[in-house]
């Protein structure tokens, strides 16, 4: 390992790395020594143009985090091509609207598809992700959770904020149970960042809606999280094991 590349030797799946931000942290691991794995759900041609970028240093594994199994064959397809895993980014997530004056069925499919691709794919995944590590001498969890999370979350969308919420927790509890035996976990919780999601937000409110409470003015850029991400990543920030860490801009503060 040399010091321009902290991450040289290191294999870390990262879920979710097609998306805006999953696929700045997949450049910047890569560029900091990494081979990351990179997990897609149904886009094998962005998965493949994102691995070309890395110059082919990189896997790619398909699962569907959507299915009840998906992050148990995600992990068993990805521990079979790689053989080891040092670190697990889980940044994938999904955020759908639903009120409160939505019937009972579509209420409680949005709740639960929800939970599953954000909450309980990334919980299965830490489980399988500490059994591994402890067998193998510690590694490091990275937990993609929100600003929602921290603070609640609009009425049409109040899932997506629980799901976070619940992702920081789990983190919490991951620190506190396996530190001991080298495991650290670390979530780090962003407000807006720019990518399709926020563009999405931006073509019906506007942008000055959505930077409305955002002291800077500005979103976060994906480089941003990515950066952070391979930071806390470093062999030398065993200490961060257990916080989670805002990117806000100041729009929440603890």
């Amino acid at each position: 390992m040399t010091g321009d590349l902290p991450l040289e030797g290191r294999t870390i799946l990262v879920t979710g790395a097609t998306g805006g931000i999953g696929a700045a942290i997949v450049e910047r691991l890569s560029a900091e020594g990494a081979r990351p794995i990179v997990h897609y759900s149904g886009d094998r041609a962005g998965a493949e143009f994102l691995l070309d970028r890395l110059g082919g240093n990189g896997l790619l594994i398909q699962a569907d985090l959507s299915a009840a199994d998906g992050a148990f064959k995600l992990w068993r397809e990805a521990l079979e091509a790689a053989g080891r895993i040092h670190a697990i980014v889980n940044n994938a997530g999904i955020r759908t609207e639903v009120g409160i004056d939505a019937d009972v069925s579509e209420w409680r499919a949005r709740w639960q598809k929800e939970f599953q691709v954000n909450f309980f794919a990334a919980a299965d995944l830490c489980k399988e992700a500490i059994l591994h590590f402890k067998a193998k001498g510690g590694g490091r969890i990275v937990n993609i959770a929100s600003r929602a999370g921290q603070r609640g979350y609009a009425a049409d969308a109040m899932p997506y904020g629980a799901t976070k919420a619940a992702l920081v927790n789990l983190t919490k509890s991951i620190a506190r149970s396996f530190g001991a035996e080298g495991v650290t976990a670390v979530a780090i919780a962003p407000g807006w960042v720019r990518t399709d999601m926020a563009a999405d937000f931006i073509a019906a409110h506007g942008k000055a809606a959505a930077v409305a409470d955002i002291p800077i003015g500005e979103m976060a850029e994906p480089s941003e999280v990515a950066e952070l991400v391979a930071f806390v990543l470093r062999p030398s920030q065993a200490s961060l094991n257990g916080a989670t860490l805002d990117v806000n801009g100041g729009s929440y503060i603890r």
